[in-house]
């Protein structure tokens, strides 16, 4: 555990949206607005951070930026994020310039999760984005290609060649505008693998692993994450890098404590209750469980979820599609039946 146990929790939402029966977010403006509603409802309660997964060519969050700033504008203390962003489909010179001005907007605030990103609906979806591997690569080169280019961009490393008629008669390289300070710190590489995060650590970013790792070793699932940390850890330590990594964790936590929750989580108690195993984009992959039940249950073994227990941020994945208020009630249940037991206190 760091330093007696988890220091900040957010929630992770995947922006669902759609006309179907039940849902709340019926258009892609509900979507948007109600997750800047459920920001500001859960800066209330004393969550943490923000976070939104994005993905392309499907009914949910893809655009990160304008909701992060709209976040930013409305709130003061919470923490807003992607979990995460895919890197074969970003322009990462204007990905920096976005990123930079939303951070300055929040004062520091942002936390920008990244990756190589997961499999799409679409069958080349960052082809039609304009992207596509230079000789040599295949697609998750290209996604960590582009991601040195933007953390280069955002360390205000110069970038494109100054034209001497326009800036005086200078030259050199020019950095893209704004910059924000501090904002490289803030980086975190989604790792599905131990190698992966070993990787994220050697270059100096924070380790974002989710719900899903894509290799199996037969151990349940919060242990294989729990090595995953452990070896991301021994790895960052032998880099040198000059500040304390964070990293985080994501968990499906759903506490029944009235009959609107037990109508809709009821029945997966059991069924979500164990890791699931399965074949997923070719690779043989572990899914961790859901915590689903009563409150004092689920604290409990959480407690001994050997990779909460590891990392010092847990994202807590939502419904959006409930709406603002089921998910800000189910965020301040946890917040206040479940997440002490991991060694967390509402902030303020």
């Amino acid at each position: 555990m760091v330093d007696g146990g988890v220091k900040r929790i957010g929630f992770l939402s995947f922006g669902h949206w759609g006309p179907v029966q039940g849902s709340l977010t019926p258009s892609a403006r509900d979507s948007l607005l109600q997750g800047i509603e459920l920001a500001e409802a859960a800066e209330e309660i004393g969550i943490d951070g923000a976070f939104f997964r994005v993905h392309h060519f499907a009914r949910q969050q893809a655009s990160p930026f304008p909701l992060l700033a709209a976040i930013a504008a409305r709130t003061k203390r919470i923490e807003m994020g992607t979990a995460v962003i895919d890197m074969r489909y970003e322009n990462p010179l204007y990905m920096a310039e976005e990123a930079a001005a939303t951070d300055l907007i929040s004062g520091g605030r942002l936390q920008l999760g990244i990756s190589r990103g997961s499999p799409e609906p679409a069958l080349n979806g960052a082809a039609a984005f304009g992207y596509e591997p230079a000789e040599g690569e295949d697609a998750a080169a290209m996604a960590r290609r582009h991601a040195k280019v933007f953390r280069h961009a955002i360390a205000g490393h110069g970038v494109a060649e100054a034209d001497p008629r326009y800036v005086g008669g200078g030259r050199g390289l020019l950095p893209i505008q704004p910059t924000s300070p501090g904002l490289p710190q803030r980086i975190w590489w989604g790792a599905g693998t131990r190698k992966t995060a070993v990787w994220a650590a050697e270059q100096g970013m924070n380790l974002m692993s989710s719900t899903l790792l894509t290799e199996d070793t037969g151990v349940p699932f919060d242990q294989l994450q729990a090595e995953q940390i452990s070896m991301f850890r021994e790895a960052w330590n032998a880099a040198g890098h000059g500040f304390e990594p964070r990293v985080s964790v994501s968990r499906s936590i759903l506490p029944i404590v009235d009959e609107e929750d037990r109508h809709y989580f009821g029945l997966r108690a059991q069924a979500d209750s164990k890791d699931q195993v399965g074949i997923l984009d070719g690779a043989m992959s572990r899914f961790g469980k859901s915590y689903i039940g009563e409150p004092d249950r689920i604290a409990e073994d959480l407690a001994k979820d050997q990779a909460v227990q590891a990392a010092d941020t847990v994202l807590i994945t939502v419904p959006n599609q409930l709406g603002v208020d089921y998910n800000a009630r189910l965020l301040a249940n946890i917040a206040q039946y479940v997440a002490p037991a991991i060694g967390w206190q509402a902030k303020q």
